[in-house]
C-alpha cells in the first residue's frame, strides 16, 4: 500500500494540470441541472383545440368556456364544419378535435346518453393520449357543473370521483426526472472520464512506466477508481444543491441513504469503465464501447422509461445494470422518503455489482514487464 498514496497524488496532479477537465466537473453539472429540467419536460400543455359545435346550445357553449378557461388548451378554431377541423388536424395545426353532435342538449334532457366525439392527432402519442384525457376530464367537469345547477344527480360527473396524488402532489414532471438527470451526470463522470484518462496514458506511453514498477493490480485499480469516486460525489452534491435551490426539490428521506447508494454506484461504474479501458488500445475504441453501454444504462434502467413497460427478458437484463438500482433508490428517497432499511435489495444489488466490476478492472490490468 506504500505506492498507493503516490499513485493517488499523481492522479490528482494530472487532474489539476488539466485545463479542461476541472471545468467540466464543476460547471457542467450546474449547467445541465439549470437547463435540461426546463426543456426535457414531458408534461403536456398548450394543446391546440378545434371545437366543432353542431348543436349551438347552452351546453355546448358551457363546454367551450371550460376548455377556453383551462391552462392546458388553446382553442384555435370554433366551427360547425367538421371538414375544416380535420384539414387542420392533417396539417398538424390542431392536436385535438372536440365535436358536439347535433341535438346534444335535447338528448341530455331526455336522458338519452349522447356521445361527444374527441379526435386526437396521435403522431406524438404522449400528447395525443394525455391531451385527449385532459379534454375528457374538462368536459366531465363542465357537464357535472350543469347537472348541479339543474339539480340533477349524475353518476358520471367528475365531482363523483375524488383523486389524490401522493409523493408528487403537483404532478410536476421535473420532480420525476431531476433524480434521473443526477444519475446521468454521475454516470458520465464515473464511466467516461476514468476510461479516457487511462487510454490517454496508454497513448502517451506513461502507462509503460507504471508497468515496470512493483505496483500491484489492486493499488493500480484503486488509484484509478478513488479519484473519480470523489468526483462523482462532488457532482451529485452539485446536483442536489442545484435542484434544491432552483427548483425547491430537496430529499424527503435521508441524505446518507443517497450518498451510500452513490458510493456503491460510482465504484461499480468506474470499475466497469476501467475494465473497458484496459481492453482498449485507442481512445476511439474505448469511446465507442462505452457509448454503447452508457446508452444501454440510460435507456434500460428506468431512467427515462419505466421498467414495467419493457418485456420480461429486458427486465432480466437490467439486473446487471447498476443504474437500475440507483434510480430506484434515488427516486424513492427523494420523493417518498423511503428508509434505507426498506431498500436493502437495491443496496445489495449495487454492492454485488461494485465488487464484480472492481474485481474485473483489477483482473483485466496486465502488466507488461
Amino acid at each position: 500500500m506504500g505506492c498507493l498514496k503516490y499513485l493517488l497524488r499523481k492522479e490528482f496532479i494530472q487532474f489539476r494540470r488539466n485545463k479542461f477537465l476541472p471545468r467540466i466537473i464543476f460547471l457542467f453539472p450546474i449547467v445541465v441541472m439549470l437547463i435540461v429540467p426546463l426543456v426535457a419536460n414531458m408534461s403536456v400543455s398548450g394543446i391546440r383545440l378545434a371545437f366543432v359545435d353542431r348543436d349551438g346550445s347552452q351546453v355546448s357553449r358551457r363546454i367551450l368556456s371550460h376548455l377556453e378557461a383551462s391552462d392546458y388548451f388553446k382553442v384555435r378554431m370554433v366551427t360547425s364544419d367538421s371538414r375544416r377541423a380535420f384539414e387542420a388536424l392533417e396539417q398538424c395545426r390542431i392536436d385535438v378535435i372536440v365535436t358536439i353532435p347535433e341535438g346534444f342538449d335535447r338528448k341530455m334532457a331526455a336522458a338519452d346518453s349522447p356521445r361527444i366525439k374527441v379526435d386526437a392527432n396521435a403522431v406524438n402519442a404522449t400528447k395525443g393520449s394525455v391531451g385527449s384525457q385532459y379534454v375528457v376530464m374538462t368536459i366531465m367537469q363542465a357537464l357535472a357543473g350543469l347537472s348541479g345547477e339543474k339539480g340533477a344527480v349524475t353518476s358520471s360527473g367528475a365531482d363523483t370521483v375524488d383523486v389524490r396524488y401522493f409523493f408528487n402532489e403537483t404532478l410536476d414532471y421535473r420532480f420525476y426526472m431531476i433524480p434521473a438527470f443526477m444519475i446521468i451526470l454521475v454516470l458520465l463522470v464515473c464511466c467516461l472520464i476514468p476510461a479516457l484518462n487511462l487510454v490517454i496514458e496508454k497513448e502517451k506511453g506513461t502507462i509503460e512506466q507504471i508497468n515496470v514498477t512493483p505496483v500491484s493490480r489492486f493499488e493500480f485499480t484503486v488509484s484509478k477508481l478513488l479519484p473519480y469516486w470523489i468526483l462523482g460525489l462532488i457532482v451529485l452534491s452539485e446536483g442536489i444543491l442545484t435542484a434544491g435551490l432552483v427548483y425547491g426539490l430537496w430529499p424527503k428521506g435521508s441524505v446518507v441513504a443517497i450518498y451510500l447508494a452513490a458510493i456503491l454506484c460510482t465504484f461499480a461504474m468506474s470499475g466497469f469503465a476501467v475494465a473497458v479501458a484496459n481492453g482498449s488500445d485507442t481512445m476511439q475504441q474505448s469511446i465507442f464501447v462505452l457509448y454503447f453501454f452508457v446508452m444501454l444504462f440510460m435507456l434500460m434502467s428506468g431512467l427515462l422509461t419505466p421498467l414495467g413497460s419493457m418485456p420480461g427478458w429486458a427486465r432480466s437484463v437490467t439486473l446487471a445494470f447498476p443504474t437500475r438500482y440507483f434510480v430506484t433508490i434515488l427516486r424513492s428517497v427523494y420523493l417518498k422518503g423511503t428508509l434505507l432499511t426498506e431498500l436493502w435489495p437495491e443496496y445489495l444489488g449495487l454492492a454485488v455489482l461494485s465488487v464484480i466490476f472492481c474485481f474485473l478492472a483489477a483482473v483485466t490490468y496486465r502488466k507488461q514487464t
